[in-house]
C-alpha cells in the first residue's frame, strides 16, 4: 500500500469515527459516514440555534481542507468583503461545531500535515541535500564594550 493510499484510508477512518459508525461495514463506507454526519447536523439545527462562527486559518492547505469539510456536510463557508483570506465564517449549531466539525477537522488536518511533511522532507533529502536537519546552534557572538 502506498503512502497516499494509507493516508486516504486514515482519512476515511477519521470520518467514520465522527459519524458514529457502529459496525465494521459502516466504518468502511465513507459516503454513508458523510450522510450520517449531515443527518446529525440537521438534528442539531432542529434542537438549537444556528450561530455564525468565525475561524482563522492562516495556512492555505488547512483552509482548503476546512472549507471542503464544511461543504461536504452542507455548510456554506463564507467571508464578508474586506475580511482577510484566513477568516472563514460558518453558520451552524455550536454543538455540531464543537463535537463534530472542528474535532474532525483537527484530526484530518494533522494527518494531512504529517503526510505533506514526510513527502516534503523526502523530496528535499533526495533532490536537494541529504541533511534536512535543523540549523546548528552556536554560542552568541561576543559583545563589544561590555
Amino acid at each position: 500500500m502506498t503512502a497516499e493510499q494509507e493516508l486516504r484510508e486514515k482519512l476515511r477512518k477519521i470520518e467514520a469515527l465522527f459519524a458514529g459508525a457502529a459496525t465494521p461495514g459502516e466504518k468502511s463506507a465513507a459516503g454513508a459516514a458523510a450522510g450520517r454526519i449531515r443527518e446529525r447536523l440537521e438534528r442539531s439545527r432542529q434542537k438549537e440555534a444556528v450561530d455564525e462562527v468565525k475561524f482563522s486559518l492562516p495556512d492555505p492547505w488547512s483552509r482548503q481542507l476546512f472549507m471542503a469539510l464544511c461543504r461536504r456536510y452542507g455548510l456554506r463557508p463564507y467571508r464578508y468583503r474586506r475580511m482577510h483570506r484566513q477568516s472563514i465564517l460558518v453558520r451552524a449549531p455550536a454543538s455540531f461545531i464543537d463535537t463534530v466539525l472542528w474535532p474532525e477537522f483537527e484530526e484530518l488536518d494533522a494527518a494531512l500535515r504529517t503526510y505533506l511533511s514526510e513527502i516534503t522532507e523526502r523530496v528535499i533529502r533526495e533532490e536537494v541535500h541529504g541533511d534536512t536537519g535543523e540549523a546548528d546552534e552556536v554560542a552568541d557572538p561576543a559583545r563589544i564594550g561590555r
